[in-house]
This record gives C-alpha cells, structure tokens and sequence, in this order.
C-alpha cells in the first residue's frame, strides 16, 4: 500500500539534527542546528554491498533505491524482505533470485556529489535502448512546483549543509526528500517508487543540486522523462540527458529558468512576466551549489 502522500520533511525530528554551541563573528556565543551524519551499510541477500553516509532517515527507501539504480535490483525482482537494525546502522535487501555482485563492486567511480557519491562502473549500461515516455511538461507546474518547494519547512531551512529531491505530479510534491548528498535523496525516491510501485512516465523530478551527470542518469533509470533544478549544469549532465530524451531545467530563479534537452516537452502556458520574483522565503540554495 502506498503511504499517504504528501510525504514532506520533519523538520522537528530530533534524529535528524542536534543542537552545537559556538561563536560568530563577534566572538558572542550561538547555538545552531547542525545536521546529523551516520553510516548505514547495505546487504543485498547476504553479500555487502556499500555503506553510505546519510541523515538516517528511511533506510528502506534509501537501499532498495541505491541496488535499483545500481542495476542490482531488476524490475521484476521480488523483494521477500528490508530488515534495518537501527543498532549496527545495516539495512539487508532479501530477493526471491540469488544475486551475486562481487565483480561489480569491485568497480567503481566516484562521483562529483557531495558526500562523495558512487557509481559502478558499467552504471551507463542501463541507459541502453532507453526511451523516456513523451509526457508534457507545463511551465505554470514548474512554478508553481518551485514557490511551493522552496517554502516547505524543512531540514535545509532549519539546519543548512543538506539537498532536497521531490517527486511531483504536474504542480503538486508528491515525496519529498533530504539527504548530506543528492544521490542519497534522489535514491529514496527511487526506493520509493519501486517499492509501491508507482508509475514514473507521468513525473517531474525536483532536485536543489546541480544537474550532474549520476542526476540525469538516475533520472533516466528511474523512468522519470523531466528532471529541474534552481542549480546549474554540467556538460556531461547535458550530454546524457540529451542522448537519451529527458528534459533538463535549471537556473530556475523566479520567472527565469533554461531548458538544455528536451525543449519539445515544455508547455509555455504562463507569461514569465506575470510570476513575481522570489521573495525572502522564497529562496533556496542546495548545499554544497554554485
């Protein structure tokens, strides 16, 4: 069963952050919140297949997306179990089909993220022969996706040093997510979605990261034709995103966004002229962004 949507941030959660004291710049002493940080290490059936450094929060989400994104969950792979013991911070994926992935652990790249993201090697092989649905994509939704993701509370406007993902429906967030790195947030969402089962050919994807290379692919992987962010680009993120059909909008800042792949999507439905510009509670800068 799918769980009640929206699922947004708690910023509240006393997990998630702890209070530390210092000084400012005046020498005077402050007290802020800070973001926590700890190891989760993920099984597939009984072998290791790497540990993560995260906030902590739905570890079941977080490793059943990572093994899907790593191709080491296949679509029609029946998940008998995701046990976490919150003690030895250990998240086990069981299968119905044996799995053996020791050659493809052993290699890897390293990525650009924050909290150093990983990608096995032969990660692009899923990108094959991959067609991504022809959905629209209507510019007042990407607005109106922004004023309201930009507002909602969470860990970021409480504590900072944190990205967001969010899964939308036309102008609506469906599940929104945080993490120390986007390919942390953006694997939640993925484990999200294969865990109930739910459609991607119809979904805009939302990041506050930059468009990296590991984004547009995880994007792609995960069926989701449109990926934005208010963050910039890089060229390999372009390349990709446009060698396989996906839209990518960045820069997104008000009325002011760029479109570098998939430009036949968009739906121009709203004067730029008529959104007003981003007003205090309205901004909103990935950690870790340009």
């Amino acid at each position: 069963m799918t769980p009640r949507l929206p699922i947004l941030p708690d910023p509240a959660d006393p997990r998630l952050t702890r209070r530390v004291t210092g000084t400012d710049q005046t020498g005077a002493v402050t007290e802020i919140a800070v973001v926590e940080e700890r190891p989760l290490t993920i099984f597939l059936n009984s072998q290791e297949i790497v540990t993560a450094m995260t906030i902590g929060d739905y570890p079941d989400y977080l490793a059943l997306g990572f093994l899907r994104n790593q191709g080491m969950l296949k679509p029609d792979d029946v998940v008998t179990g995701v046990d976490y013991d919150d003690e030895i911070e250990t998240v086990v994926v069981r299968t119905e089909r044996a799995t053996s992935y020791e050659e493809k652990v052993k290699k890897k790249t390293r990525t650009s993220g924050c909290a150093v993201g990983t990608v096995f090697g032969d990660m692009m092989e899923g990108l094959d022969g991959l067609v991504l649905p022809a959905a629209e994509v209507r510019t007042s939704w990407l607005y109106a996706l922004a004023k309201a993701i930009n507002t909602t509370p969470s860990l970021y406007l409480e504590a900072g040093a944190i990205h967001g993902t969010v899964l939308c429906e036309r102008d609506r967030p469906l599940v929104y997510m945080e993490d120390v790195g986007r390919h942390n947030a953006v694997d939640k969402i993925a484990g999200f979605l294969f865990r109930h089962g739910v459609e991607a050919g119809d979904k805009i994807l939302y990041t506050t990261g930059r468009l990296t290379s590991e984004m547009v692919i995880k994007t792609a992987q995960m069926g989701i034709p449109v990926l934005a962010s208010r963050s910039g680009f890089t060229a390999w993120g372009v390349e990709i995103a446009r060698q396989v059909g996906l839209t990518l909008i960045g820069r997104m800042r008000g009325h002011r966004f760029v479109c570098l792949a998939g430009e036949e999507r968009l739906v121009r439905d709203v004067d730029p002229a008529t959104v007003p510009e981003e007003g205090a509670k309205h901004r909103r800068k990935g950690a870790g962004d340009e």
